[in-house]
């Protein structure tokens, strides 16, 4: 595929250019720019004919990444957007959010810098857009069969859309007051600006889904009434009950979940009114977890122009470079650098919270001590423990399951020892005609696998509907990503 010489001669990994941070960090813009072509196309040429791209098994969406690196270096553009969605309803949200576990698991990676798989993903979607390539796909009949998507997170828009391909008369339920789910409320401008969500739906909508916004299912309408209206119904509300830190003072004031912080700052940049706000200008702030989540923390706190951020994680440092117990092609855990690492900010490991130190009912304070490791767990060390200013506490601790939202009174539905819906081999929960995709029925997870699950449950829902179905299931629910213990 591609240059046959090009991983040769062109060594050197480069990707997409960031703003300058002093720049970057007034506005709520993305970080990147775009990347000149012909360094793209040099790129996607490094990618080298492997004979099994191992990208493949690297990616939940089976992404076929060696073809339309291929058809980027030939500059045929249109092509390679045919066959990124071919597989992908939506590479401009994974080419700017996904942590690209195919670059993981790329050839070239052994013994070179990976390809630069998920810029040249974002450069092909972003060409086709300017170019007029993305076009409404409308049914050429209908089935007559209604289906109900609870959630418009990417489980369920890239089930809805399609369902809605396949002939199939959608509706996407939504409790927010505007679609997207964590698209557009959990995940900052400076990741992903909105303008490239609203594309997207306005495509949707032209091929013929519905929206419902402002409507929580188990309560402005009950799981049994969906049941009853529709010939189908998929769950898709994601795994939103956020972990909590139990810890003496908890109760104090300026005390977060994560979520609460990010969707209030998504809101005030959209142009909305928060009262209340809960805003980071001028205080010391501490991030409780070193993920994702609290990246975007770091990066909003910057903007918001806090005096200070701090990170806290409770476990050690990850390597640079690949561990033993986890070799090529597995998905390894690195020690990296984000955008909003490299903006500023305090980044603390082997930090146990120990306290929540507070004072007139407002938190001011955490008292922390170093981790150890007792007995296989993570304990605070005795007489290491010490306070750091804290005028607001984040707690990025990740997600425990979805919300009940009365799934097992109303239709009585079962949920696993994790907390996620049950479903059986074809996605479906313990009630029939209702099924779950993404977080919702697996736990907490990348975006990439949200969208190929939403693929995967649509196949198996027209299936149920019809008897046969077209569409490609690239999943199973039980599919887990490769994983080597310790």
């Amino acid at each position: 595929m591609a240059d046959p010489r090009g991983f040769l001669n062109v060594r050197e990994r480069k990707t997409q250019p960031r703003r300058p941070v002093p720049v970057r960090i007034m506005d709520w813009k993305e970080v990147y720019e775009a990347q000149e072509k012909g360094v793209l196309r040099s790129q996607a040429g490094r990618c080298m004919d492997c004979g099994i791209p191992f990208c493949h098994q690297g990616c939940p969406l089976g992404n076929l990444i060696p073809e339309w690196n291929d058809l980027t270096w030939r500059d045929m553009g249109q092509e390679a957007i045919e066959r990124l969605h071919a597989t992908n309803n939506f590479p401009e949200f994974t080419g700017r959010l996904c942590p690209a576990p195919c670059e993981a698991s790329c050839v070239l990676g052994i013994n070179q810098p990976a390809v630069t798989i998920k810029q040249v993903e974002v450069s092909v979607i972003e060409e086709a857009f300017e170019q007029g390539w993305v076009t409404p796909h409308a049914p050429e009949r209908l089935t007559g069969h209604t289906i109900a998507v609870i959630g418009s997170g990417p489980a369920g828009l890239a089930a809805a859309q399609q369902l809605t391909r396949a002939g199939h008369t959608v509706a996407v339920y939504e409790r927010d007051d505007k679609v997207g789910g964590l698209l557009r409320y959990g995940i900052p401008d400076f990741k992903m600006e909105k303008q490239f969500l609203d594309r997207r739906l306005d495509q949707m909508r032209a091929e013929g889904t519905r929206f419902r916004t402002g409507i929580e299912a188990g309560k402005d309408i009950s799981w049994d009434q969906l049941r009853r209206r529709y010939d189908a119904v998929v769950i898709a509300t994601g795994a939103t009950v956020p972990r909590d830190l139990p810890l003496p003072g908890r109760e104090l004031s300026g005390v977060h979940f994560a979520m609460d912080y990010l969707v209030q700052a998504n809101r005030v940049v959209a142009g909305e009114s928060v009262p209340d706000q809960i805003d980071a200008r001028g205080k010391h702030v501490v991030i409780l977890g070193g993920g994702d989540t609290g990246a975007d923390c770091l990066g909003t706190a910057h903007r918001q122009q806090a005096a200070s951020v701090t990170t806290l994680a409770i476990g050690k440092q990850p390597p640079a470079e690949r561990a033993a117990h986890q070799p090529w092609p597995t998905f390894p855990t690195l020690f990296e650098v984000e955008s909003a690492h490299e903006e500023g900010g305090e980044r603390t490991y082997l930090a146990s919270t120990v306290e929540f130190v507070g004072e007139n009912g407002a938190v001011t304070a955490l008292k922390v001590a170093e981790t150890e490791y007792v007995d296989g767990g993570r304990v605070p060390k005795p007489g290491t423990e010490h306070e750091i200013q804290a005028d607001l506490v984040l707690l990025a601790l990740g997600f425990t399951g979805p919300e009940p939202a009365g799934l097992g009174e109303q239709v009585d539905t079962t949920f696993d020892q994790r907390g996620n819906v049950g479903r059986d081999g074809s996605y479906m929960t313990s009630a029939e005609g209702i099924f779950v995709a993404g977080d919702a029925g697996r736990g907490q997870s990348l975006i990439v696998w949200a969208i190929a699950e939403g693929r995967a449950c649509a196949a198996a829902v027209d299936e149920w509907l019809t008897g046969t179905t077209r569409l490609p299931a690239p999943v199973a629910p039980e599919d887990r990503p490769i994983a080597v213990l310790p």
